[in-house]
C-alpha cells in the first residue's frame, strides 16, 4: 500500500516569549492511501493546525510534511495535491450549484462545456442531481455539505481534508452524513482525513485513529483498539465512558498503578461472589441503556445496564453488587493531562 502523508518530527510553535503557544509538538504519523484517518481531540489540542499544516495554510516550525512522497512543506496550498472541506462549506453565495462545484475547474482554465458536464456528475456522484441551477441558500445544511464536497472532489485531490465538516449539522443529519461519507470514501478509494472533537463520529467511521491532546499524539489506532485498548488515561477518559481506577484502587482491582473498566462491561449479581458492592447515587435513562452510579467508599463507578435485561433498574439508594470478567480490566500507561 502506498504512503499518502507521512509527518516527520512536525512541530508548530506561535509566538515567543511568555506568549508562546506549542500547537503542535514533534508529531510523527503516517497515513495510508486510501485510508478513513481521522485526528480526535478536544478543542485546543492541535487537531486543526495539524490539518491545516498539511493542507499549506499553516507552516510547520519544524519537521517535514510529505504527501504521495512529495516534501510540501513549504509550498502554498494550491501547490499541493490536496483540497479541504471546512466546517461553514465556504460557498459562493451568488453562484449557482453547477458554478459553485464547478469553480475549481474554471481556475485551472478548463473549459466551460467540460467543466460544467463534470460538474454535474460529480454532484450526481453526492446525490444532488438536479440542483444544478439552485443557489446555496436554496439548499438545506445537509445538502450544502454536499456540495462543499463535491466542489472538494472535481480536482481529484490525493487526499481530501475534512475539518469538522459535520459540525454545523443536526444530530441525525450528522449521522446520515457520516454512513454517506465512508460510502464515498470506499466508492473513491481517496485518502480523507478527518478532524473531530467527535469520539462516536470518530470510532464510527474511521480505519485508524490518532487522538491528540495538548499538541502531542497520545496514541494511534484501530477504533477498537483506541476503546478497548486505551494507552494512556487521557485517551481512556476521552473516548467513551470510562471508570477509571489509580493508586490503591487500582491494585485492588488488578495489581497495576492505573487501570480502566468500560462500563458497559460491568453486570448486576448476588452479592456473595461480588467484586463491589454499594449503594446507588443515582440512574440516568438513554433509551438503549440505563447509566448508574455506585458510591466506592466516595468514589463513584459508572455502570451501563441494558434495562431489557433487568427485571427492575435499581434506584438511588439500593445496594448493587458489580461483577466483570478479569479481561474487562484494562492497564493504563499514563496519567490525565
Amino acid at each position: 500500500m502506498t504512503v499518502a502523508v507521512t509527518l516527520e518530527a512536525v512541530s508548530c510553535v506561535f509566538g515567543s516569549g511568555a506568549q508562546t503557544v506549542r500547537a503542535v509538538e514533534h508529531v510523527d504519523l503516517t497515513i495510508e492511501g486510501g485510508e478513513f484517518f481521522t485526528l480526535l481531540g478536544p478543542s485546543g489540542s492541535g487537531k486543526t493546525t495539524c490539518l491545516r499544516m498539511i493542507g499549506g495554510f499553516t507552516l510547520p516550525t519544524s519537521g517535514r510534511i510529505l504527501i504521495g512522497g512529495q516534501d510540501v512543506s513549504q509550498l502554498p496550498p494550491y501547490a499541493r495535491p490536496v483540497n479541504t472541506v471546512f466546517q461553514d462549506y465556504a460557498l459562493f453565495p451568488h453562484m449557482n450549484i453547477r458554478d459553485n462545484v464547478a469553480y475549481g475547474l474554471m481556475v485551472k482554465g478548463v473549459d466551460k462545456a467540460q467543466r460544467l458536464r463534470r460538474a454535474d456528475d460529480m454532484l450526481e456522484l453526492v446525490r444532488l442531481g438536479g440542483v444544478g441551477d439552485r443557489r446555496p441558500a436554496q439548499l438545506s445544511g445537509g445538502q450544502r455539505q454536499r456540495v462543499a464536497l463535491a466542489r472538494a472532489l472535481i480536482n481529484e485531490p490525493q487526499v481530501l481534508l475534512l475539518d469538522e465538516p459535520l459540525g454545523a449539522l443536526d444530530l441525525k443529519l450528522r449521522e446520515q452524513m457520516q454512513t454517506e461519507l465512508k460510502a464515498l470514501q470506499r466508492k473513491l478509494g481517496i485518502t480523507f482525513l478527518f478532524i473531530t472533537h467527535d469520539q462516536h463520529e470518530a470510532l464510527s467511521m474511521s480505519d485508524r485513529i490518532g487522538v491528540f491532546n495538548n499538541g502531542r499524539l497520545e496514541q494511534v489506532g484501530t477504533p477498537q483498539a483506541i476503546y478497548n485498548a486505551p494507552a494512556t488515561r487521557f485517551v481512556a477518559d476521552f473516548v467513551g465512558a470510562a471508570n477509571v481506577f489509580q493508586g490503591e484502587r487500582a491494585r485492588q482491582l488488578a495489581g497495576v498503578d492505573s487501570v480502566m473498566l468500560r462500563p458497559e462491561r460491568i453486570q448486576l449479581g448476588a452479592a456473595h461472589s461480588a467484586r463491589l458492592s454499594g449503594p446507588v447515587l443515582d440512574v440516568q435513562y438513554f433509551g438503549a441503556f440505563s447509566r448508574l452510579r455506585m458510591d466506592w467508599a466516595g468514589e463513584p463507578v459508572v455502570v451501563d445496564l441494558n434495562p431489557l435485561q433487568l427485571p427492575v433498574v435499581p434506584e438511588a439508594g439500593d445496594t448493587v453488587h458489580l461483577h466483570w470478567s478479569q479481561d474487562a480490566v484494562h492497564a493504563l500507561q499514563g496519567a490525565a493531562a
